[in-house]
């Protein structure tokens, strides 16, 4: 094994992809995946390599568990993203493989001796921090769209921006249907890892300047236009405001459960009746039936929707726990289910926090609410429930506990 990557006998063997386009940009290489060119399955084998699936000719080295591919070209046979045919050849050259990628700056490959293969000017695009797609073949895989909109999330802070004219292929895209062929499994796959960018915000932004996100989220697409009350909302737009507070939620944590909780705590927004408007009276128990829609259609994982509905309900009251009664802040607790996961209460706090700061003019204010929820918390936690359970009738444990959690939040409060 070298530097470069294992070399197949009678084959050549490429760096390929992020890690040359992130060496390039002088960023922290995560992974590394190589192409063999004019090999064959037998031989990987033989080489002591294993195939991982059945759909791609893909290998994991028998020590560094790295991928090495064969190259290989694909062809469109059906409507979305598993509509392809793949085909694995040695005559299959390099440029013929990296035809088949999405971007010019991942169409990249790099020799054993350290040379640069750049078939589609691809250094070009990273130079004028452009994502181009590499041939018309971009509109085969609706994936794509979703992976530009990540990609511009990831590089935001470079200044990356969408070429006019990928930016027009993904929006016919879009109106030819193909968004609609796209599998949930995949979507929620690219979306959470967008929740794990660097700016979050731009994923969804591209995809609704494509026009996608209308038909991926339309609960979150229905906020832009929305007006709130300028004398809390300067930014007064309820979409604006929310991409805001995800950026907000991304400096504040790197934890995606948390950043979804904060895309999805206002949904219920959207569906505030105009003649109202710019008031949303209600909008949290909204929001929870909302994100429940959303929940249903994309395979979310239980700690994000369980997160996400705890923050919707609450951020409301946990905002206003100056003015709440000792009995609600109890009841905030036990929806939250502080007493058996408080690392979920602190996750409730940040996103909230979030939702404070994500507003014009409030980026860098103090959040002294956070504060207050934390030291009723620990006022709440320092009840003895073992001790209560011991000297109570076994039909009163339950009672005499909450009670003696609600005196304890009293306290707290006359301490202030």
């Amino acid at each position: 094994m070298t530097a470069e990557g294992e070399q197949i006998p009678g084959a050549r063997t490429y760096l390929v992809g992020g890690a040359v386009r992130d060496g390039l940009l002088g960023l922290p290489v995560r992974e590394r995946d190589f192409v063999v060119v004019g090999s064959d399955v037998a031989t990987m084998i033989d080489q002591g390599f294993t195939q991982v699936g059945k759909d791609f000719p893909v290998f994991l080295h028998p020590e560094t568990k790295e991928e090495y591919a064969l190259a290989r070209t694909e062809r469109k046979s059906a409507p979305g993203y598993h509509g392809f045919v793949v085909h694995a050849d040695p005559l299959v050259t390099l440029e013929e493989d990296l035809a088949r990628r999405d971007l010019t700056i991942n169409a990249l490959a790099q020799d054993a001796e350290g040379r640069i293969i750049d078939p589609f000017g691809g250094q070009a695009d990273l130079h004028a921090r452009l994502l181009r797609h590499v041939s018309p073949a971009f509109a085969e895989d609706p994936v794509r769209i979703l992976r530009v909109a990540r990609f511009a999330a990831r590089f935001d802070a470079l200044g990356f921006g969408t070429a006019p004219e990928t930016a027009a292929l993904m929006r016919e895209m879009v109106a030819a249907g193909e968004v609609d062929a796209l599998v949930p499994d995949r979507v929620w796959q690219e979306l959470s890892r967008a929740l794990g960018e660097a700016r979050p915000s731009r994923f969804f932004e591209e995809l609704r300047h494509c026009g996608a996100l209308k038909i991926l989220l339309p609960e979150l697409e229905r906020l832009w236009g929305v007006p709130q009350p300028e004398q809390w909302h300067p930014e007064v737009d309820t979409g604006v405001h929310v991409m805001m507070v995800l950026d907000q939620c991304a400096r504040l944590s790197d934890e995606p459960e948390v950043r979804f909780a904060a895309l999805c705590h206002d949904l219920g927004k959207g569906t505030t009746p105009g003649d109202v408007l710019p008031s949303h009276h209600g909008h949290e128990e909204r929001s929870v039936e909302l994100l429940g829609q959303v929940c249903q259609r994309l395979p979310v994982p239980t700690r994000f929707s369980e997160l996400a509905r705890v923050v919707a309900r609450y951020h409301g009251k946990v905002h206003k726990v100056d003015e709440l009664r000792a009995s609600t802040i109890l009841g905030v607790f036990e929806g939250a289910d502080l007493f058996r996961r408080p690392e979920r209460f602190e996750r409730l706090l940040i996103a909230c926090e979030a939702d404070f700061r994500g507003r014009l003019g409030f980026e860098d204010r103090d959040y002294p609410q956070g504060a207050t929820w934390r030291r009723l918390a620990q006022a709440c936690a320092a009840v003895d429930s073992g001790a209560i359970a011991r000297a109570s009738e076994p039909t009163r444990i339950r009672e005499s506990v909450r009670l003696a959690r609600l005196e304890a939040v009293k306290a707290a409060l006359g301490a202030d």
